[in-house]
């Protein structure tokens, strides 16, 4: 769903020299009280106040980093799409700090996500920050951004979103294409405390989009308008433990909205509606008419035609907003809460039609979780 601030505006912090040992004991007891095959929980500590003592960090196993991140996914109050949490596949990659090879599985990342298109829900994290040494960061907001040109004009060809990530991107060495349009897929741009970074384009074979048409408007698919299949988050923070894995790229499917209703009709976007809207003959001179509604209509059934056209995966928000609830019941049942932040889970078109719309929710921040690390940007219906 939308929207994580910036790696290009904020420097890269020095984590703090030791880790919080009480965040790393209740995440450690969290783990063995939810996964009783583990043994007693005390062995496990004593190795974990040990390592901390002595270095002033600890390793996670990979069954904790597991279990933790898709506790992090359980907990993240912003996300609609938490029903299906156990399903993610974690690919640990911690030892990989180099910002070429760290761009270069993030592209791999892609690969394994897309999967022809039966999007699977895939998180790749690398190394975590360490007393005195950061991470490595990535600069993009998601790992596919589309980029942004400044005309003559004042005017915006592409995602007006996306204006600082390229011209960072030229300013490394990213050439745009000599004809340059409205979807020109930016490189993935990774970066080190240490002043190293590392750039890669991302190959066809590793982004799927979707071009976009509509069951009854013809006219609309010749707009050449399209969207990538894989919203992949790559700058939010990851906290397991009192650990933090600065990147931590993680994925589900889109919810059609945050396609429709958010990156083509936002007006700091694509600010499709007033197009839309004259191309479909309504009379725009108005509010009254509600014009804008009836464009966003359509946009969103264009997206959710399209995708299933291709056979690519997503999911609409009546749908999400019913397994949302369910995901609420099933943590109730099991005698935990679920934070949401109402006016994130409630969807951006029709929200009043949805039965998120219609209840409170628990507010407190719950750990693991995942952290502004980077730009905003949409949170992905993760299943």
């Amino acid at each position: 769903m939308p929207l994580p601030p910036s790696l290009v505006e904020n420097a890269v912090a020095v984590p703090a020299t030791e880790v919080d040992i009480a965040e790393a004991e209740e995440f450690i007891r969290l783990h063995h009280e939810e996964n009783h095959d583990l043994g007693p929980v005390e062995d496990r500590l004593a190795e974990v106040h040990a390592e901390i003592a002595a270095t002033g960090t600890y390793r996670h196993t990979t069954t904790e980093l597991t279990f933790g991140a898709r506790v992090a996914w359980r907990n993240s109050a912003r996300c609609i799409g938490r029903l299906y949490w156990r399903s993610l596949k974690v690919r640990d990659l911690r030892d990989l700090q180099d910002p070429k090879e760290v761009a270069d599985e993030c592209v791999e990342h892609l690969r394994i996500a897309t999967n022809a298109g039966k999007i699977r829900p895939v998180m790749t994290v690398f190394a975590p920050d360490e007393p005195g040494h950061p991470g490595p960061r990535v600069r993009n907001e998601q790992l596919i951004r589309y980029a942004a040109y400044r005309g003559p004009d004042g005017g915006v060809l592409g995602d007006r979103r996306n204006l600082e990530l390229t011209d960072l991107a030229i300013t490394r060495g990213w050439q745009p294409p000599r004809t340059r349009g409205p979807f020109d897929i930016l490189p993935v741009l990774v970066e080190t405390s240490d002043g190293e970074s590392g750039m890669v384009d991302l190959p066809p074979d590793a982004v799927l989009e979707v071009p976009l048409s509509h069951p009854e408007l013809p006219w609309l698919a010749k707009l050449g308008l399209r969207w990538h299949a894989v919203p992949v988050i790559s700058n939010m923070r990851l906290r397991i433990g009192g650990i933090d894995y600065p990147a931590a790229p993680f994925n589900g499917w889109y919810m059609g909205t945050e396609i429709g209703a958010r990156n083509l009709a936002d007006n700091d976007r694509y600010d499709l509606l007033p197009y839309l809207g004259k191309r479909m003959g309504l009379d725009t001179s108005n509010e009254q008419t509600l014009w804008r509604d009836r464009a966003l209509v359509e946009l969103n059934r264009a997206v959710l035609h399209s995708f299933a056209e291709a056979g690519v995966t997503i999911t609409d928000h009546h749908t999400e907003s019913q397994r949302f609830l369910t995901h609420v019941q099933k943590e109730e049942a099991a005698g935990r809460t679920c934070p949401a932040d109402w006016s994130w889970i409630v969807p951006p078109m029709s929200g009043s039609l949805t039965p998120v719309f219609h209840r409170y929710y628990d507010k407190e921040e719950l750990l693991p979780n995942f952290f502004p690390g980077g730009t905003t940007g949409t949170c992905p219906v993760i299943h």
